[in-house]
């Protein structure tokens, strides 16, 4: 079995119609496309229209599923209620919502005026409670068991410099998660689940996190996220696809509230405090032990 194969059986989200924040390009798209493949009808929404009309052309050919492609801007609260419109009016109904819109770059934070500030947190965070509201208040008025999964990052509970607005945001969206999971799920069977990524590289978002040209390869390559990872990789697209539709189906149906890492144990081996002694060589490790035990 390869881990870069579709995982979920046949029709596994048929009858069911998700909405992807961010959904033309990236791991946006990569989610769609296997949404797609398991017979879900998807609604992919960003500000880029046109980026949308020729993902929304490309996926329905390659997969021969239903797909409409609605222009917003997720910071808006009047346009994400046109996304929920114009998606029941064309399928019927929503039964799910992908929280993917996402923006970040690196900088000093003493660097950032505050409208760079505000761009990130307002797409990040403001853009997920406005999607989460928004289709939260049609299944609770059409009694639908709705499902939210949102992708945060593994900074979003141990923070991280640099990049200060997504950590701040990303933060904002799991705290979401978690509350409405109680609170909504309680009440109206309402589930609610997130995806930490680790590196999933991707055009756009690699360019602003590592951009090669500015850095320069050196060091480009010497901060580059591999070599922190201990499966020594990154990740595959299908691998997040996978857990997504998971996430999205109705196999699992007991998860809630819970964010899945998914990040090859990048950020466990940041935060184990003697992790970087993977470095000494086999051969030092019986000096070592001779010396810590007090021998000679």
């Amino acid at each position: 079995m390869d881990f870069k194969e579709p995982m979920l059986r046949d029709n596994a989200l048929a009858g069911k119609t998700i909405v992807v924040t961010g959904g033309g390009t990236g791991l946006g798209r990569a989610m769609s496309r296997y949404f797609l493949q398991l017979g879900a009808n998807v609604v992919i929404a960003s500000r880029k229209l046109p980026v949308l009309e020729q993902t929304a052309l490309e996926l329905s050919a390659e997969t021969g599923g239903k797909i409409i492609p609605v222009a917003c801007d997720a910071r808006n609260y009047e346009e994400v209620e046109q996304v929920l419109k114009k998606a029941t009016e064309h399928f019927g109904s929503v039964e799910g919502l992908v929280n993917n819109a996402a923006g970040n770059f690196i900088s000093p934070t003493e660097r950032l005026s505050s409208k760079a500030f505000d761009t990130v947190v307002d797409i990040v965070l403001k853009g997920s409670y406005n999607f989460s509201l928004a289709f939260g208040k049609y299944w609770i008025a059409n009694q639908i068991k709705g499902t939210v999964m949102s992708i945060v990052t593994t900074y979003a509970w141990t923070g991280s410099a640099f990049v200060v607005p997504s950590a701040t945001a990303k933060a904002g969206v799991l705290a979401l998660t978690r509350s409405l999971a109680v609170e909504w799920g309680t009440k109206y069977g309402i589930r609610f689940n997130a995806i930490a990524p680790g590196p999933f590289p991707t055009e756009g978002a690699w360019q602003r996190l590592f951009p090669e040209e500015a850095m320069g390869k050196e060091l480009a390559d010497k901060l580059s996220p591999t070599a922190r990872i201990p499966l020594k990789r990154v990740g595959e697209h299908q691998e997040l696809a996978n857990l997504a539709a998971y996430l999205m189906s109705d196999f699992s149906a007991y998860v809630n509230g819970e964010v899945i890492t998914i990040d090859g144990g990048e950020w466990l081996k940041g935060a184990g405090e003697f992790s970087d002694l993977n470095a000494i060589p086999d051969e030092k490790w019986d000096a070592i032990a001779m010396a810590t035990r007090g021998r000679k």
